[in-house]
């Protein structure tokens, strides 16, 4: 009886993996009932990597090439079996087949804004998108620690993971870069490569390599960015008081003409809160004309010269500065000295 089923048991001498798809990372090969003859062929080919496991634990690994089964060319499980060298039975292990060929085009990107900390401003939220590439560099690693006893595992099997790992370390990359923010914004490549070096030991835990990370993308959110813009403008006119005047009636035109077609008396109040009331209208609008053909503000014709501010105009225009300066548009010496040449007007 057992001579008629050693007869009638299949016996497996060509071992090999032809990939039908991309996407596939590991790949266990079809055992059922059968056993493996001794002196069987075993095709690895280039991008994969074979692993042997017996009992549930990892015996021997093999490379690309072509590999004859043998007690001599499996040392490990050969010692597990306790064979000796003239043991020539079939024998029974599962095989799975690793694709180590990189997987090109994976998405990353922030779902919702990170906060991270910037050596200019400050906490600052950020999005940040682009591509990464990753291959199995340690497929016995890769095995123990993610793909397990599954008949297949695939790239979508592990690309919330992966993502995950990408986001958690964008904080990383930020501060061992150690410029601002605008400056990584303007060098997406060094970016990609200070991420890259965060991210990959957290891959080569679980076996993989992380080859390559590119940023298609890296801005502030929107109230950020305009913050950014009002900032950015008033470094353009510095510190001077008329070029400041001449900025903030340009700020509050679009806002007259909106509130003039609406007949929005609030938006006039908000121009005369930035001190382009009726009085200075003409002469503000002038000096703004000429500042941006770079020439000096002109003063009025002695005839048509306008009231001087009055106290309630310049305490309202030091309060906008006030509201200028907590929305870190200002800083607190540039607040300092136009408070100060604005209050000199009272006296």
């Amino acid at each position: 009886m057992a001579l008629m089923d050693f007869i009638k048991k299949q016996f497996i001498d060509v071992i090999e993996w032809t990939e039908d798809s991309d996407g596939t990372l590991a790949w266990r090969f079809p055992m059922a009932d059968r056993e493996i003859q001794n002196g069987a062929m075993l095709t690895v080919r280039e991008s994969q990597m074979a692993v042997f496991v017996n009992e549930g634990q990892v015996a021997d690994v093999f490379g690309p090439g072509l590999h004859k089964l043998t007690t001599q060319t499996l040392p490990v499980l050969t010692n597990l079996k306790n064979w000796d060298k003239l043991f020539a039975s079939p024998f029974k292990s599962d095989v799975y087949f690793f694709s180590t060929r990189q997987q090109v085009d994976q998405r990353w990107g922030t779902s919702q804004p990170v906060t991270i900390r910037d050596a200019e401003f400050g906490a600052v939220r950020l999005r940040a998108f682009g591509n990464y590439a990753f291959r199995i560099a340690d497929p016995k690693l890769f095995h123990t620690e993610i793909s397990g006893t599954r008949e297949r595992y695939t790239v979508a099997d592990l690309d919330g993971q992966l993502r995950a790992l990408m986001l958690q370390h964008i904080s990383d990359a930020v501060a061992s870069a150690g410029v601002p923010f605008l400056d990584l914004a303007a060098n997406q490549v060094e970016f990609a490569a200070k991420l890259q070096g965060a991210t990959a030991p957290a891959f080569a835990k679980i076996g993989l390599a992380l080859d390559m990370v590119t940023v298609q993308n890296l801005s502030l959110t929107e109230e950020l960015q305009k913050i950014l813009d009002q900032k950015i403008g008033m470094g353009m006119v510095g510190n001077d008081m008329g070029k400041f005047m001449q900025y903030q009636t340009a700020q509050a035109i679009p806002k007259l003409a909106e509130g003039a077609g609406a007949g929005g008396g609030s938006v006039a109040g908000d121009a005369i809160g930035l001190g382009a009331g009726v009085a200075l209208g003409q002469v503000l609008a002038q000096n703004l004309q000429q500042g941006l053909q770079g020439q000096p503000a002109a003063a009025p014709a002695a005839p048509a010269a306008p009231a001087a501010p009055t106290h309630d105009q310049i305490m309202a225009l030091i309060e906008k500065l006030g509201d200028l300066k907590a929305k870190g548009i200002l800083t607190d010496q540039e607040f300092s000295e136009k408070k100060a040449e604005l209050l000199k007007k009272l006296t």
